[in-house]
């Protein structure tokens, strides 16, 4: 980590040397807020607010992204002006009478938040069970994604289409850092609601386009897509999407189902498309310089039978590499099929 220069050290003081912009910067080091929920918790104008985020975020002390009209802020955590203002707020007194009731009043804003979040997902929730009841429990799944997944420490994981977050949450144990992007904002304040109220603080989730995401080439160590193609209208463009930000050694990790003809799915649920087959997923991959070096399909088990007279679903998983260092990587799974993993 460099050092701080002393115009920056004095810069980062003189913006936090006030009583407000320190209390917000102690609310922000407990997680990311609006303008609004700002507002509401400290009890002033939201131009005083926004005035005062205003010189936190140009002394580089805050970040700052925009998630439809709102713009939410957060604590800066890496680099050495992180350091700094971590150690200023570690410093706080928690007795003290103003923080103890923002950090209060923060709380009743966020299960205000939750709750909405919550109501959502309770409208739609059936779409989500009518699915799943389709294919292999889900648990299933995700003890799969674990276990691909798992090993390698992952410095930054990518959830393309994150949803209700669980993707994040899931491998929350297993990278420094996880960004979640979604086009849905009901989803997105679902998703924050969840990761807050399991403390996940290393994940974030983000407003996003799927086709044009605001990272830089090979940021990322693990990309997922987890059961987001089959609503794309150009599942390739997204998989080349995947393929663009996925790091030298990384992997790109693609769950969704295998070819079906259950047509109902998209005139009932918005599926544009009826599973995948491994040569789409190879070819797509190998467009955007990957290379397909795992799949597992996992079918429903034996008796499980067909749901209201319609075959179940195939959920399979489609593991790649960047196509240079794929051959190379020393994996324990290297001579096993996915299929006999978890077996």
């Amino acid at each position: 980590m460099r050092a701080l220069k002393p115009e920056e050290i004095v810069t980062a003081l003189k913006a936090a040397g006030e009583t407000t912009r320190l209390r917000l910067l102690a609310l922000l080091a407990r997680g990311e807020h609006n303008v609004k929920d700002l507002t509401k918790i400290l009890g002033q104008s939201q131009p005083r607010i926004s005035r005062h985020l205003k010189l936190l975020y140009e002394a580089g002390l805050i970040e700052r992204f925009r998630e439809g009209s709102w713009v939410y802020f957060r604590l800066v955590e890496e680099g050495p002006l992180g350091a700094l203002i971590g150690s200023l707020i570690a410093g706080i007194s928690d007795r003290d009478a103003d923080i103890a009731r923002d950090r209060a009043r923060s709380v009743e804003v966020k299960s205000e938040r939750e709750q909405l979040a919550q109501n959502y997902f309770r409208i739609h929730a059936g779409e989500w069970d009518d699915i799943r009841a389709l294919h292999v429990a889900e648990d299933d799944v995700e003890t799969a994604i674990s276990e691909v997944t798992g090993g390698d420490k992952i410095s930054l994981l990518v959830d393309i289409g994150t949803g209700t977050g669980r993707i994040l949450e899931l491998l929350a144990g297993n990278c420094r850092r996880g960004i979640g992007f979604d086009i849905n904002q009901d989803m997105l304040a679902y998703a924050r609601s969840k990761l807050e109220h399991h403390g996940v603080r290393h994940c974030q989730v983000r407003l996003g386009d799927i086709y044009n995401l605001p990272l830089e080439d090979g940021m990322a160590d693990l990309v997922v897509i987890h059961q987001v193609l089959h609503f794309l209208d150009d599942p390739a463009r997204a998989v080349m999407e995947a393929a663009r930000i996925c790091a030298p050694g990384g992997r790109v990790l693609i769950v969704d189902f295998s070819p079906h003809e259950l047509d109902y799915l998209r005139d009932n649920y918005a599926h544009r498309r009826l599973g995948f087959s491994r040569d789409q997923i190879e070819r797509w991959m190998g467009k955007g310089g990957l290379r397909l070096v795992r799949q597992r399909d996992m079918a429903p088990g034996e008796g499980g039978g067909d749901v209201k007279g319609r075959k179940r679903l195939t959920v399979s998983l489609w593991l790649g590499q960047p196509d240079d260092t794929a051959a190379g990587r020393n994996l324990k799974t290297s001579d096993m099929d996915l299929e006999a993993i978890g077996r």
